[in-house]
């Protein structure tokens, strides 16, 4: 709807496939001067414009599983029950830029149905996230960090020293049919306790160590009806743990060749993606993943 003012506003909710359970639903309230305004859980959050932002002529990297990619679960758990606001854009020296700023009183990544609230978490307290947009002609720049309260203690019950910290920040480039892109990211979830050894899988957020890593991806438009890209992804589970002579750091690579051609009602779209050390495990068989979509439009 719209008021009369020029202020809009939108209200959505999306349900589970038996639509027994709310898996999004939001409120957004944008004005015409002051920015836009979005409270809502799973809906979101400002980390969505900032991580795997590279280009690409289908999916992202984390795609087949993002339980497996560390670049795209920077500042998720902003998104539960939050609050997001988003500048109007700024004009400067030939330059835009738009701030996003976000919070959540429970910094959960928690899941609640229509009307009910969050179950009081002792791991997890409130979360914070930043996040600015620069763009100038065929450049844009992106930077985010966030940062949650982390209440867990170790199995030896000695408190976590640190809240968890994740940032990013990626540069887009593109002139006439071709775009590049690089991005890096940092997990530091606060965790204390021992290193997972090199050949066992490691659990985000659960595993002691920092995470980090970086992607880079090209995409060419052949004419207006089809495009290729070329990705590729590397990260890092870094044990902290230097002494150890069964831990160690491990790098889990990812290469991705992907293809969309649309014809009019008609698209193709398609990926083949190469996982070296999945879950970051040395003993992990690598694995490989395809992918094709059709699309008809009646």
């Amino acid at each position: 709807g719209e008021l009369d003012n020029g202020t809009t506003f939108s209200v959505v909710t999306a349900t589970n496939d038996s639509q027994t359970d709310l898996t999004s639903g939001y409120i957004s309230i944008a004005t015409p001067s002051f920015g836009s305004f979005l409270f809502g859980n799973h809906s979101g959050a400002a980390h969505y414009k900032y991580d795997e932002e590279v280009p690409t002529a289908y999916e992202q990297l984390s795609d087949p599983s993002d339980n497996l990619m560390p670049a795209n679960k920077v500042g998720d758990f902003m998104d539960n029950n939050h609050v997001m606001y988003t500048s109007p854009t700024l004009e400067m020296m030939g330059a835009s830029m738009t701030l996003r700023v976000g919070y959540a009183p429970q910094a959960s990544d928690g899941n609640v149905n229509d009307g009910g609230q969050q179950t009081y978490s002792g791991t997890y307290g409130s979360g914070q996230e930043a996040g600015l947009t620069i763009a100038y002609e065929g450049l844009t720049l992106g930077f985010y960090g966030a940062e949650r309260e982390n209440n867990r203690t170790s199995a030896a019950g000695v408190d976590a020293v640190r809240d968890e910290f994740n940032g990013v920040w990626y540069a887009k480039y593109s002139f006439g049919p071709v775009s590049i892109g690089y991005s890096e990211f940092y997990i530091d979830s606060g965790v204390t306790g021992s290193a997972a050894a090199t050949d066992s899988p490691k659990t985000l957020r659960t595993a002691h160590g920092l995470y980090e890593g970086h992607q880079m991806g090209i995409a060419f438009n052949v004419n207006e009806n089809m495009s290729i890209s070329y990705t590729e992804s590397e990260e890092t589970y870094d044990a902290q743990d230097h002494e150890s002579t069964a831990v160690a750091d491990v790098d889990q690579e990812i290469d991705a060749i992907q293809f969309a051609y649309s014809m009019g009602g008609m698209s193709i779209k398609a990926y083949q993606m190469d996982v070296t050390n999945p879950a970051f495990d040395e003993d992990a068989d690598d694995s490989k993943v395809t992918e094709i979509a059709l699309g008809l439009a009646f």
